[in-house]
């Protein structure tokens, strides 16, 4: 049982594996923050807009 324990904590096959699946996460998480800030942004943008242009045509 003990060898089989050491192999385990040994083996670094799945390592790679990990490392991408923690890196794609990252990437995600990256993503979804950028486009909130984003679409809070154009959200504002084209309410500026429609104000000025309502304003505007009087």
């Amino acid at each position: 049982m003990q060898k089989l324990i050491k192999a385990f904590v040994r083996d670094e096959r799945g390592v790679s594996a990990m490392e991408y699946a923690i890196l794609a996460g990252i990437v995600v998480v990256a993503l979804v923050a950028v486009g909130t800030a984003f679409s809070t942004n154009m959200s504002e943008i084209f309410t500026n807009l429609t104000t000025k242009v309502k304003n505007a045509a009087g």
